[in-house]
This record gives C-alpha cells, structure tokens and sequence, in this order.
C-alpha cells in the first residue's frame, strides 16, 4: 500500500492529473504503468530503461519547467518530421499529418527523438545499453505511417453515415473516446498509462471486441472467422505469432488484418500477398482443408499470379478493371460461413457477401446466386480470349449463352427449355437447376470443393474429353456421364445415333454439343436446340456445295447437312 501512495504522492506534485495516474490507484498489478513497459525509470520491467532516473512520470510529464503550449505538463519536443499518412481506395475520412494525442505519442514512437530528451532537463536521460532512440522493434512505428490503422481524422455522424460499416460515434462504447476535436487519435484505442488487457489497449480485443465497437462488417458475427474454435496444429508456420489468442474466433480481424506495420500496407493486411493471409491458415494446418495444394496444380485460378490488382469496391462492368483473380474476387472473409447452399443457383454460405454480374449484366454488390460471381469474370468482361473449340458459333460471354430466351442451354440460371431428355440420372429432371460448380471443381472429390485448381483443363471435375478420334469409355466422358445416364446415351434413347457416333465413329459429345449454351442472339430453336454447335475442325460443309446445318424437326427427331468421319449427310433424317 505505500507502493501505491508514493506513485500516487509523485503525480500529484508533478502536477498530473490523478486520472493519468489512475491505474496507480486501481489497476491489478499487470495493468500499473509501474509494471509495464512504458514505466523507463530504473525499475521498468522492460529492457528499455534508464540507468540511474527512478522518477515514472518524468519520461512524459514535468512538474516544472514542461512545455506551456500544450497541456498535461508535457515534457517532450514535438517531431519536425513529416509522416505518409494512411491511405486506402476504401477511406471514407481524409487523413493528414498527426495531431493531438497521436503527436505526442509519436514524439517516443517514430524514433526521431531521443527517449531520454525532455523538455525538462538539458542533460540528456542515459539509458542502460547506450540505447538513444527508440530501437527497432514492433511498437516503433517509424515516419511511415501507411503500413498503421489512421489517426487524427475526424468520426463524426457524417463520417459514419457514408461508411455504413463505422459505428456512429455516440455508440461507442464508454473506454473508447474521440479527442476535443472529435478526432480520432492513438488514445482512442491506447490507455499509455494502462496495460491491463495488453498492449496498453482501452479494452479487451479478444474476438476483436475493440476493433468491432467501430467497425461494422456485414455477415461477420455469423461467419466463421467469427465463430470458428479451430487452433494451430503447430505445424508450418504460426498464423498468429505474438498473439494471447488461440483460436480463429478469439483472433477475429487480427487472422488477417494488423494495426500496425502491416505487411500490407492498405487494408492493413498482415502478408502483402494477399492469398497468404488466407493460406496461412487455410493449408491444412488451422482450416482442416489444405487449399493450398490445389494451387499447385496445372489448371487453376491462379492467385499467386496477381497482387495489388484487386479492389473491394471494383466494378466489373466498368471495363475498366485489370484482368487478375484474388481468393477475395470469390470469398468475403467478413461474411464466409459453413452454410450450405439453400438449392442451385443459389449461393453457398462460403461464397455468401461476394459482388457479381446479374443476369441483366449489371455489377451488384452482394451477388444471390452463384453464376453472379463467375459472371464477374467469364461474361461482359471476359478474361478468356482464346475459343476452347472452333465452332460454327463463338461465344465467350459465358452470361449470354445462359440467358433464357436462347434456344438451347445448361440449366444454371434458370431451368432448360428441352423437356424430354431421358439420359438424367435421378434425382436430376428436365426442371432441375445446376451450378457452375457442378461441372467446374476440384478433381479430388474427396479434397475441397470449388474451381480452385483442377488437373483436368478449364478446371473441370471430371474428364471431358474434346478430341476427334476417342473412344469412348465412362471416363472419357465422365464430366458428361456424372448427370447423363451412360447406358441411356449408349441405347439411343435420346437420340438414335448416339451410339454410332461416339462408339464406332469416334466422335466426342463435343463435336456436336456446346456445353454452356447458344445465345439466342446467335442461334434459333430450329438449328440449334439440344445444345448443338459443330465443332468445325471435325464437321466440314456438305459435299457438292451445301453448308453445315442441324434441323429440329419435333421430339427425339431431326436431320442434319454436313461431311464428317468421311460421311456426307445431305438432310440426313433421324430416326
């Protein structure tokens, strides 16, 4: 008890408020700025101290002969040093040079100037190690300010209502204050006289209940970074080094995110990669799947090829978006949860909270289904150049051969036009709807799902064989025969010369079908229901000046004008 009179005893004369002093008075022992690191008197627990000063408060305040321009008898000069700012494409607030608090906590903290140089004293505080400056570790922020969350701008109600993910101000919680100026400063999150919670912060971060008495992310009390128990297996390298917490839950926005000296400077981001601050965790060693694998492999959506490129807010019917793909592009990690999709097309909860491309081909910032967040990418704005197929018709807007009005599609928007195809295995019908998932996804069936990387071309989940001259085997069309009975195809029950012609002929479901669809805008119901368009490496004009043409003439029953496999068909009927 005289311990904390005399600590009480020496602010008070010094002139400091008792509330500066405050966890003197009534903190636990591991909360006292006596016991911690911000204590540089001789008796600081801390390597950083002075070799003979035993006055605490002396470091920052003076009782005599302080600074009068400021208040808090403060006893350090200001840095003369100008600071890059913080800056992000998704800051509302305008942040310039520090001010109030933030400057004097930044006299220590950039390093600029001596810690034993107060005002107070023209001699110069020794500290043991010969040590001047503040050294080189975490808590020194250094002149760049980029790389740390921003101070010194204003939150006030109009900040608040343009960021619709801020807290208004007067909801903050009581430990958490704005200056005079209603400014936003280090001492909004940092008690410097209080360590109780750990790194002098005003309240508990655990779960990140400080970040989020400000910041307000849609979908993030039920996603799984969230609510997740997982732990480090204590393999590779640890997700959270430094870190009190222990679980995915407990670390909350700091998996990914930091306050300070972040590796990535905008947005904060712990790796300035952006897929390594999923795949530190997401490679078997904290998520129980190792997605990190799968971008290994030759067919993928190859995020170690991209940084810097993308944008939360970026619009991809602009046209004016850099051709990249980011874990982001397809996952929010604000919102991501273990949901199961309701029923195609919808979304899933892994994939919930992400922008897309509707079917109107307008950007929106949540997409409902699935295909929207493809669409971002394999529609209007298509990254895809190249034609997978030489066809009578060419289409790379993945959104117009979905559309409903075209004469023959893939059910993945709405359900198909053709109402009698046999060939479905249960529980599959003609009013079915599919994802792109369904075709596009990982090859392992046992690793985790998505297109994140496929050993079989255009990321597909199973083999779907294009060549001319195949046999045929289920696992030469096994992509066509995971939703197409083999035994239907192979009995005509469909069409009367499937047999002939995938069998004898050696012809691939792909010389004749266009798997996505034919845009109406392309192709009419006559020529092109049931999904085909000739491949035109395969299928040549008819013999004696006639063209290439399929012919819908009624259920189960057309007739077709072509040379293929050395066979002219001059309106060949069937059946």
């Amino acid at each position: 008890m005289k311990g904390f009179l005399k600590i009480t005893v020496l602010c008070f004369v010094a002139g400091v408020s008792v509330l500066l002093c405050k966890s003197s008075l009534y903190a636990q022992p591991t909360g006292s700025i006596i016991d911690s690191k911000h204590n540089l008197s001789v008796s600081g627990p801390g390597t950083i101290k002075a070799i003979f000063e035993t006055r605490v408060c002396i470091f920052c305040h003076a009782p005599h002969h302080a600074r009068t321009d400021i208040s808090l008898l403060w006893n350090r000069q200001d840095s003369t040093t100008t600071y890059v700012p913080y800056q992000s494409s998704t800051m509302y607030a305008t942040v310039g040079q520090p001010t109030g608090s933030s400057k004097l906590c930044l006299s220590c903290h950039d390093g600029t100037i001596a810690l034993g140089a107060l005002v107070s004293s023209s001699q110069e505080i020794a500290f043991a190690g010969g040590v001047r400056f503040f050294p080189d570790i975490a808590s020194k922020l250094g002149t760049d300010l980029s790389d740390d969350h921003p101070i010194s701008f204003v939150y006030d109600s109009n900040l608040a209502l343009s960021n619709v993910e801020l807290e208004q101000p007067l909801s903050l919680p009581a430990h958490i204050s704005l200056d005079n100026n209603q400014q936003l400063q280090c001492t909004t999150c940092h008690d410097p006289h209080d360590n109780t919670y750990g790194d002098f912060l005003v309240m508990t971060n655990a779960s990140s209940a400080l970040c989020t008495s400000c910041h307000i992310k849609n979908g993030w009390t039920s996603s799984s970074h969230a609510l997740s128990s997982a732990t480090w297996n204590g393999t590779g390298s640890n997700p959270w080094p430094g870190s009190a917490y222990f679980t995915v839950a407990e670390n909350g926005c700091t998996n990914c995110h930091t306050p300070h000296s972040a590796a990535g400077h905008e947005r904060l981001l712990q790796y300035v990669f952006e897929e390594d601050n999923c795949l530190v965790c997401h490679n078997g060693n904290v998520a129980g799947i190792d997605m990190e694998a799968e971008f290994g492999k030759f067919f993928k959506h190859a995020v170690q090829n991209y940084t810097g490129l993308h944008e939360p807010l970026e619009d991809f019917t602009s046209g004016t978006v850099p051709n990249h793909v980011e874990c982001a592009d397809c996952h929010n990690g604000h919102w991501t949860n273990a949901n199961a999709s309701p029923a195609a097309p919808a979304v899933s909860g892994a994939i919930e909270g992400v922008s897309g491309v509707n079917m109107l081909g307008q950007f929106i910032t949540v997409s409902a289904n699935e295909y929207e967040i493809c669409f971002k990418c394999h529609a209007d704005n298509n990254v895809t150049t190249v034609f997978s197929i030489d066809r009578q018709i060419q289409q790379l807007n993945t959104r117009s051969e979905f559309e409903a009005s075209n004469p023959s599609f893939h059910p993945v928007a709405v359900q198909g036009v053709n109402m009698n195809v046999p060939s479905l295995i249960p529980p599959l019908t003609t009013a079915s709807i599919i994802f792109c998932t369904d075709c596009h996804n990982n090859d392992n069936l046992s690793g985790p799902r998505g297109p994140h990387g496929s050993n079989n071309e255009y990321l597909l989940e199973r083999n779907y064989t294009t060549q001319d001259n195949t046999s045929e085997s289920p696992t030469s069309y096994a992509l066509c025969y995971k939703c197409h009975d083999r035994n239907s195809i192979l009995a005509n029950e469909s069409f009367s010369g499937h047999n002939s012609h995938i069998v004898t002929y050696q012809a691939p479901c792909s010389t004749c079908h266009d798997a996505h669809g034919i845009s109406v805008t392309q192709g009419n119901a006559l020529n092109n229901s049931h999904l085909i368009n000739f491949d035109v490496t395969s299928v040549q004009p008819e013999q004696g000046g006639g063209g290439i043409r399929f012919d819908d003439t009624g259920i189960f029953s057309g007739q077709c004008s072509l040379y293929c496999h050395a066979s002219n068909h001059n309106n060949r009927p069937y059946p």
